[in-house]
């Protein structure tokens, strides 16, 4: 048991451990997890941290965003690593922090690295102290948090997803290693070709700690020239990194991504990527058995009386396998693969190697999300979201994406223009070209979880459900196309009285969410209402996002009616898309009035004389139609015009209670109002006003708001 280290580092240890980030400001990546307004973020520099589980790859930087927070932290800090340590470590951990507490009232964090390392009974050990607050616990995991940590451990704890950093951000990483005079190589005459760092960036497949690895074994055995410059060129990068490292233990949740991809993967009677996940597995050490056993299962699960040889394929090459083993075995294996994902015997199962090459040359890709096995871990973290199961559908095919990403489109199965095959080879080529089309992941991984607050919850679905049904409608017409994520960023452009607001607080546990008010009013009341939330959910409320933002970009901008005057639009619009991320996207619901429900549609027939009711129906045509009315005078055409987005009109039916206020409002007579307005096409507006009172008051009629829903990117 020891205390993470903040000293300035030996120049004896690695560099990656000399270039760790010491800071947030020099932490680089997951700026969905420590970007700007994110809670963790908020949480470490408020020093108000709950208990957390980083999970993700390695090289990442969990143990780093540890170092990070005991910097930060006024509690006590200590550290342990869940291989070296037992149940006496634990135990003399919270005696000191008892004690610290009793003492001193001061907290104690506890950092576990690879904490999925400990037992049951270990982690059984943390839970009481977890529970009462005498620990806050900080666990780094490469696996998956839902199987390889206690339940209540994890029900207790905020988790988060840290991704494999992408090809810029490891750009990044060589670029301040090259730079920092002490640390790194800012003090020696380094240069490194662009071919040397794009090697180390394609094969380091996210790691941070490969590239620093690969760059301190080229500076440091690579003599410098005449002029002392260390050159470092593609031959040297690629001698120093000589072999892609793939991310796969038999145990943990690439075993049971990959298999699941690779069963869904046949299902598909997708060839390519059936290949390709093949050749994962067997290039990181999977058991060849334990693939055959699927593929046995599978002949008769999904394929069965249709191509009644498929088992008999399937056992004969298992069979073959256990006679002559490997490397020869894997022959047979793609065989009974592509069997099971076309039915021919082909020559073609040499389309293997062409898929380990791959492997072994290329950047690996991740598994897309629907394709992850969701067994294990429920909805949380989304996997398994999204997939189409083809049986579902006409000719048992669907189109959807396989192969990874960077991978799409990839050809590694040619069938021959021989038998079976050469009938199939048509519809292999027409499947392909769908499987492009579908190439794109509809559902995003989840990326963060936090235990619920049953309080929280509780008040938030009070505040929800204030809106009455018509408001609920608006509501939803706003984030059935916003997908919403956990850890998001959410501006409401206009939040009133807050109908959005609390709905975007409930989604974004592990985000948050800011207020754009207009008046002060309307800012008192949001805050009041918010201090019933606990501190790091409440909503921030502000008037002027120019000025008040800062470098906070958002994933979602949502408002209702936030657009004001006709003349703003185009200016809001380029407003609302300074305050999004590059990818970010915006949702607005605008009440077109032009398309408002009709008084006279609910008058009912005998009601009124003919002539009256048809004259009133007239009127109220000619009052929404007339261009001389600006707040009327538009259509979904002209929105999508000044916005420069696509608008879709959208009719929310609903119900609508006839108050004598709503009465009073309608026919007030009062300049602008809609009484003043149909008077003026109408002479006669009393008797229609009396029918109105006495045939729709106190009654909850049918009453359709239209809106235009803006999507602004």
């Amino acid at each position: 048991m020891a205390d993470l280290p903040f000293a300035r580092p030996p120049v004896s240890e690695p560099l990656a451990a000399r270039m760790r980030p010491r800071t947030l400001d020099e932490f680089v990546g997951q700026a969905h997890v420590v970007g700007p307004g994110r809670l963790l973020r908020r949480a470490i520099e408020a020093d108000q941290l709950s208990s957390v589980l980083f999970f993700g790859p390695p090289g990442t930087g969990k143990t780093t965003l540890a170092r990070v927070i005991a910097q930060r932290t006024k509690a006590a800090f200590v550290a342990i690593n869940a291989v070296l340590a037992g149940v006496k470590d634990i135990r003399e951990a919270v005696a000191a922090a008892k004690a610290l507490r009793e003492r001193t009232g001061q907290r104690t964090i506890l950092f576990v690295d690879e904490v999925h390392r400990f037992n049951k009974a270990q982690q059984d050990a943390l839970l009481p102290w977890v529970e009462d607050g005498t620990l806050i616990l900080v666990g780094a995991t490469t696996e998956n948090p839902y199987f390889e940590v206690n339940p209540a451990l994890v029900s207790r704890s905020r988790l988060f997803r840290l991704e494999s950093l992408g090809p810029d951000d490891l750009r990044e990483v060589l670029r301040r290693a090259l730079a920092d005079p002490v640390r790194g190589y800012g003090g020696r005459r380094v240069e490194v070709s662009e071919e040397a760092a794009a090697h180390w960036v394609d094969v380091a497949n996210g790691d941070a700690r490969t590239v620093l690895n690969a760059l301190e074994l080229a500076v440091d055995t690579t003599p410098a020239g005449p002029d002392g410059v260390v050159r470092v060129d593609l031959e040297v990068a690629e001698e120093s990194i000589q072999r892609r490292a793939v991310l796969y233990d038999r145990e943990g949740d690439a075993h049971f991504d990959t298999i699941s991809a690779f069963i869904k993967s046949i299902r598909g009677s997708d060839p390519d990527a059936a290949l390709y996940w093949l050749a994962r597995m067997i290039y990181a050490g999977e058991d060849p058995r334990f693939v055959f056993r699927r593929l046995i299962i599978l002949a008769s699960e999904d394929v069965g009386l249709a191509d009644p040889t498929a088992l008999g394929v399937v056992m004969s090459c298992a069979e073959a396998f256990d006679r002559v083993g490997l490397p020869e075995g894997r022959f047979p294996l793609a065989q009974a693969t592509l069997h099971l994902s076309l039915a021919p015997k082909s020559n073609s199962t040499m389309g293997f190697f062409d898929a380990l090459a791959a492997v072994e040359k290329e950047r690996t890709g991740p598994v897309p999300n629907h394709l992850k096995d969701p067994s294990r871990d429920g909805k949380d973290l989304g996997h398994g979201q999204g997939y189409s199961y083809p049986h579902a559908f006409r000719d048992h095919w669907v189109a959807q994406q396989y192969l990874p990403s960077a991978l799409q489109g990839r050809i590694f199965y040619h069938p021959s223009d021989l038998g079976h095959e050469g009938r199939v080879a048509a519809e292999v080529a027409r499947r392909r070209e769908a499987q492009l089309a579908a190439m794109v992941e509809a559902v995003p991984e989840a990326l963060s979880w936090s235990p619920s607050d049953r309080g929280t919850e509780r008040w938030l679905a009070r505040a929800i459900g204030q809106g009455g049904a018509r408001l609920d409608t608006l509501r939803d017409a706003v984030f059935e196309v916003a997908a919403i994520e956990r850890h998001h960023l959410v501006l409401d452009w206009h939040a009133r009285s807050g109908l959005l607001v609390w709905e975007a607080v409930r989604r974004t546990p592990e985000g948050h969410v800011w207020a754009r008010v207009h008046e002060g009013a309307e800012a008192d009341a949001l805050q009041e209402l918010a201090t019933r939330l606990p501190e790091l959910r409440r909503p921030h409320v502000i008037r002027d996002p120019s000025t008040e933002l800062g470098e906070v970009r958002f994933e979602r901008v949502i408002g209702r009616d936030a657009l004001g005057p006709r003349l703003r639009w185009a200016s809001e619009a380029a407003a609302i898309r300074a305050c999004l991320q590059p990818d970010g996207l915006a949702v607005l619901v605008q009440t077109v009035p032009r398309h408002t429900q009709r008084l006279s549609a609910l008058i009912p027939d005998g009601a009124l004389d003919t002539p009256l009711h048809a004259a009133f129906r007239a009127a109220e045509e000619a009052l929404y139609a007339d261009p001389a009315e600006e707040r009327t005078a538009w259509d979904v055409a002209d929105l999508s015009e000044a916005l420069g987005a696509e608008v879709e009109l959208v009719r929310l039916p609903g119900e609508l209670l006839v108050t004598e206020a709503s009465v009073d409002r309608w026919f007030s007579g009062e300049d602008g109002s809609y009484g003043e307005r149909l008077a003026r096409r109408l002479p006669n507006v009393a008797p229609v006003a009396a029918v109105v009172r006495r045939t729709l008051l106190g009654r909850t009629v049918s009453w359709t708001t239209t809106v235009a829903r803006a999507i602004l990117r």
